[in-house]
């Protein structure tokens, strides 16, 4: 499917049709990033349409379907370690960040009695076309590899194997976690 995940009506048109599911991966995200004295409305309003409310809105459709199956299902949505330390000219991308971890906790609550398992992957810069072309150049990587223990970033496959895990029955007692992806970022 195709589709503006900020465009409500067209999402519900679309996914609406598109089941039925048993898993969901919610990995659209926008990184608009801007000096938190310069963040623009607009750029605010696209992160929070993008990063929250389509995550939002998607699960809502998926988890309806999911509940009226009666089957039981797993939903993963790709967070950041941004979600959990301050990254300058991050202000809104770390806030949508947060905010989406705190909302699979509440999803994972409120679904789990629909036996609906809900997670987040959290991984650092991923080495995918777009963090090559943004983090191949040593002098900006540096610092962020100085600070991951295992010195390197993400593969897609690190991520992918990780969301494959959560999606799995391997993961039946995981709900509300984070799994850090992060090479231990956050430990350093």
């Amino acid at each position: 499917l195709c589709v503006d995940l900020a465009d409500w009506e067209a999402v519900e048109a679309a996914v609406g049709a598109a089941g039925p599911f048993e898993l969901l991966v919610n990995n659209a995200a926008v990184a608009e990033l801007q000096p938190f004295l310069e963040v623009t409305r607009s750029a605010l309003q696209r992160s929070l349409d993008v990063n929250f409310g389509a995550v939002l809105h998607v699960s809502q459709i998926v988890a309806r379907q999911m509940i009226a199956q009666g089957v039981p299902g797993a939903i993963v949505n790709v967070s950041s370690q941004a979600s959990k330390r301050a990254l300058r000219d991050h202000a809104v991308y770390c806030s949508t960040k947060s905010a989406l971890d705190m909302l699979s906790k509440v999803m994972a609550m409120e679904l789990g009695p629909h036996k609906i398992r809900v997670n987040t992957v959290n991984p650092t810069v991923v080495m995918t076309d777009m963090g090559r072309i943004n983090w191949s150049d040593p002098q900006k990587s540096a610092a962020m590899i100085n600070r991951i223990p295992l010195g390197k970033f993400a593969e897609v496959d690190d991520v992918v194997n990780s969301i494959l895990f959560l999606l799995s029955d391997k993961s039946a007692m995981t709900t509300g976690s984070s799994l850090m992806i992060d090479g231990g970022f956050l430990v350093s």
